[in-house]
Parts: C-alpha cells; sequence; structure tokens
C-alpha cells in the first residue's frame, strides 16, 4: 500500500486559518459553542484532529460524533446529540451542502494561485487567451482558438482550432477538444475526456464494405457542466451534439453525435446515449445504463442502473430491465419472483388433489 508522505498530505488539507464564527458567516449558519474555535485544515469525522473542520450529515456516522477530535463539525439543524459534547458544531439546514460549498470555495482559493503560461507548451499566434489563465506544460492551443479569463488548462491539454472555452473552466490533465467545438462559463473536465471525436458514422456498400460518413458538426457543452474522466462525447454530422446547462455526466460515458441532454440531467458512469436521442431536462440515468438512438426521453424520466431502453419515454417516468419497462411493474415482477418456489408447491398440490378427484370420480 502506498503511505502519502507526511508533507505532501498536508498539502492535501490544508487551508488558510478560520474561526468558527467565520465559517459559519460563509455557510449561513449558527454557531454552538466557541464562535473563536479556529481550523486550519479539514478532516473525515472519524479520524479528525484538533484543528480540524468536519461535517456530520449522515446519521450512519453520529456514532464517530462523540469519539472525534475535530475542533468544529458542521451538523444539521435538526441534529440532537444523545450526549453532551464539548466540540464547537455550527448548525445549518444541509450539512453536507454546506461543507461541500467550504470546499467548493478552498479549491478556488488554491486554483487561484495557478496563473501563466508554463513551458514547454504551444499557443497559435492567432490564438485569443483571457485575463488570468493558466496553461499547464505539454499543452496545444490550436489556431484562432479563445479562452476565456480565469480558465485553468492543465498539462497535456490539446484545444484544436477555432475551439471557444469560456470564463472561470477547469480542464484537467489530458483533455482533448477537437476543432471548433464550444464550452460554456464555468466547466469543468475531468481527466483523459474526449469532446467532439467523429461520430460512428458510416454508410454501408454493397460490397458490404463501410464507406466513412464526415462529421462536420461540433459538440457544444453550456455553462455549469461538469464532465467526468474518460468521458467521450462525439461531434454532430451535422449541426451540434449539445450538452444543456448545469448537466453533470460522469466517467467512462459514451454520448453519441447529435444526441442533446437537457439542463440539470445527472449521467452516471459506463452509461451509453446512441446518436440523435433526445435526453430532456432533469432526467437521472444510471449506471450502465444503454439507450438507443432517434428517441427521446422526457423531463424528469429516470433509467435505472443497467437498463436498456428501446423506445422513447413520457415525462417523469422511470423504467427498469433490458428492455426497459416500468419501474413499479418491475418491482411487482420481483415481488412475484420471490413468491415462485412457493407458487410453484401449490400448484403441485392442486394438482395432486384434481387427479385424487379424478381417480375417486
Amino acid at each position: 500500500m502506498y503511505v502519502i508522505p507526511e508533507p505532501s498530505k498536508q498539502l492535501l488539507t490544508d487551508m488558510m486559518a478560520f474561526t468558527a464564527a467565520q465559517i459559519a458567516q460563509l455557510v449561513e449558519g449558527t454557531v454552538e459553542g466557541n464562535p473563536m474555535a479556529s481550523v486550519h485544515a479539514f478532516g473525515k469525522i472519524e479520524e479528525a484532529s484538533p484543528g480540524q473542520l468536519s461535517f456530520l450529515a449522515n446519521p450512519k456516522y453520529e456514532e464517530y460524533f462523540y469519539s472525534t477530535n475535530a475542533s468544529v463539525i458542521i451538523v444539521n439543524e435538526s441534529f440532537q446529540p444523545r450526549q453532551k459534547k464539548e466540540t464547537t458544531l455550527i448548525r445549518v439546514p444541509n450539512a453536507y451542502l454546506a461543507f461541500a460549498t467550504l470546499l467548493s470555495k478552498y479549491q478556488e482559493l488554491v486554483q487561484q494561485q495557478l496563473t501563466g503560461i508554463e513551458q514547454p507548451s504551444f499557443v497559435a499566434t492567432t490564438a485569443a487567451l483571457g485575463s488570468e489563465i493558466y496553461l499547464g506544460a505539454f499543452s496545444y492551443v490550436g489556431k484562432c482558438a479563445q479562452i476565456g479569463d480565469q480558465t485553468k488548462i492543465y498539462p497535456n491539454c490539446y484545444i484544436g482550432d477555432e475551439v471557444v472555452i469560456g470564463k472561470r473552466c477547469v480542464l484537467h490533465p489530458g483533455v482533448k477538444i477537437y476543432h471548433q467545438c464550444v464550452l460554456g462559463n464555468d466547466v469543468i473536465v475531468h481527466a483523459g475526456t474526449v469532446l467532439g471525436s467523429d461520430g460512428f458514422g458510416f454508410a454501408p456498400q454493397p460490397d458490404g464494405s463501410f464507406t466513412k460518413v464526415p462529421q462536420i458538426g461540433n459538440v457544444v457543452v453550456e455553462d455549469q457542466v461538469e464532465i467526468g474522466a474518460n468521458t467521450t462525447i462525439d461531434r454532430a454530422t451535422i449541426g451540434s451534439t449539445i450538452i444543456r446547462r448545469g448537466a453533470k455526466l460522469d466517467n467512462l460515458i459514451q454520448v453519441a453525435h447529435n444526441v442533446e441532454i437537457g439542463s440539470n440531467t445527472v449521467v452516471a458512469a459506463q452509461a451509453g446515449i446512441s446518436g440523435s436521442t433526445k435526453v430532456g431536462k432533469g432526467v437521472m440515468i444510471g449506471g450502465q445504463a444503454g439507450i438507443i438512438g432517434h428517441i427521446s426521453l422526457g423531463d424528469g424520466a429516470k433509467v435505472n442502473a443497467q437498463s436498456g431502453v428501446i423506445k422513447s419515454l413520457d415525462p417523469g417516468k422511470a423504467v427498469y430491465g433490458t428492455p426497459a419497462y416500468d419501474y413499479t411493474q418491475f418491482l411487482r415482477s420481483q415481488v412475484i419472483s420471490r413468491k415462485l418456489p412457493e407458487l410453484e408447491k401449490r400448484i403441485q398440490e392442486l394438482e395432486k388433489i384434481i387427479s385424487d378427484l379424478k381417480s375417486n370420480g
């Protein structure tokens, strides 16, 4: 097992010193205890030490609340300890969300320290770079590309010709964005992801071979989208493959050409969405789900993990299975399936009774 050396481990958790009162102001919480209690690092509640800030949101972790050494703990307003503990609490409506907010602010502070262009790297003379950007070593920025203010591009990234990237975006190491793709503001793309590679378009020929159909469209990613590691989003054959505002895509997802994913939709790892499918707003797609092409998923639809969707779904519809069908019916089927041995036994008993009746008839 690899152990993080202590100096490096400290870099992962250190932050500027803040008091409980200052933190409460950031998360709009109420201090219970010492408002001047100071913390300089984050820690998990089960292993936090003095000087660290932790949180309790999941009731399964309540046992650690009574043994943790954290100096300050963020808890839900409704939390009532079973026993007294001399630790400063910050009460908020949603402890998980409040802690996530603090981590985001801390990450922003860290990223703001990264500016400038590292060498070796290549930037075309016709590219337009905004202010306070960071371009990591071994990165490439193509002709007429545009990169917005405060965007961070980590090492080994490829930004193709005429690509447009908005403000405050983050491209993690090894991201590849093909020519003419467009990213909005506050977009996060994780390592190894490819945006704008060719869609899977091939025309069958009489002799059984396939002729490639040129893919001349692009990919458009709107504001506040996050895309996980090693995900691939194909460029459109004509027009655009579109990821709407606020959508969240996990790792290892395949989005095919001319797909449109609606705003605030979430897609879990290893899902695949085939060409020209339209996914509505607020849709939830579970891991390893497969969705065929040229269908639509209505707003708020839910596709459970490992489902195979072969027809369009109405808004709010929840499905499961392959082929996917109504989730409520699936649950009923599962109940019946568990009773099959008992039902078989009852059928055999009935058959015996019928047989005896016939024999005595």
